[in-house]
């Protein structure tokens, strides 16, 4: 297994951030068939595989604070308001995603891309895990 950490800068606002140039390139370094493992080791943070760039990327923070509000109502209650609520995040967008990898390339559908999903407006430095298992 071959891994590298990525370092992303996510900022002071909530982001979906897109990591799949980064992923593209780990893989295609590796080559081959196997699968390129993606993991976030933050307990505020998540990985998606979505669209972007057709506002989708925005529907899914809008979703997000529909379904995580950031409000007084959490219990681990430390830095910005509603910060609890990024603890609770990884339950539905997990900090993991794993993605087959054919001759080099991933295996995404058309439309699909990787991201790395933040609302922590507290921690705007942030690692990403790629690790590659051969087939």
């Amino acid at each position: 297994m071959k891994s590298t950490v990525v370092q992303v800068t996510t900022g002071s606002r909530e982001v979906v951030h897109d990591i799949t140039g980064e992923c593209e390139r780990f893989a295609a370094g590796e080559g081959g068939d196997g699968l390129l493992h993606v993991f976030v080791p933050h307990a505020t943070a998540g990985v998606a595989i979505i669209e972007l760039g057709a506002g989708s990327d925005d529907d899914l923070l809008a979703a997000l604070a529909d379904l995580l509000p950031a409000d007084d109502r959490w219990r681990h209650a430390h830095g910005s308001r509603g910060h609890g609520r990024s603890h609770v995040m990884p339950a539905l967008i997990p900090p993991y995603a794993t993605i087959p990898v054919l001759n080099g390339r991933m295996a995404l559908g058309t439309w699909q891309s990787v991201a790395l999903v933040d609302l922590n407006v507290d921690n705007p430095e942030r690692q990403v895990r790629l690790s590659f298992l051969a087939g």
